[in-house]
């Protein structure tokens, strides 16, 4: 466990509350299941909505807020957005999640 006490509670609740709102934003499923294949590769709304199953409109809009709150970054290709994972401490924290919830038993990372 990390040692925190240098940290003054005030410190303290500022990252609490950061943390807070980027739990908030996981614990939505979609958004969830969107920024775990988006931890893997650079995906266009189309290769999302193939691979989860997740219809359009419900797609854009849980795009529509992982963007607003600057989760994921885009680029345009052509008529084609690639939308990617902007924050690292979003991506470190979707490998622990996968390292506790999806990884294959007894496999190692």
């Amino acid at each position: 466990m990390a040692d925190t006490s240098h940290l003054s509670v005030a410190q303290m609740r500022e990252n609490a509350s950061e943390a807070t709102a980027i739990l908030r934003l996981l614990a939505h499923e979609d958004r969830l299941l969107l920024l775990c294949q988006l931890s893997q590769e650079e995906l266009c709304v189309s290769d999302l909505e193939t691979r989860l199953a997740i219809r359009q409109p419900t797609l854009s809009q849980q795009l529509g807020v992982l963007r607003r709150e600057e989760l994921v970054a885009t680029r345009r290709q052509g008529k084609h957005i690639y939308y990617r994972i902007a924050d690292e401490s979003v991506l470190a924290l979707l490998q622990t999640l996968y390292e506790l919830y999806c990884q294959p038993q007894g496999e190692i990372s």
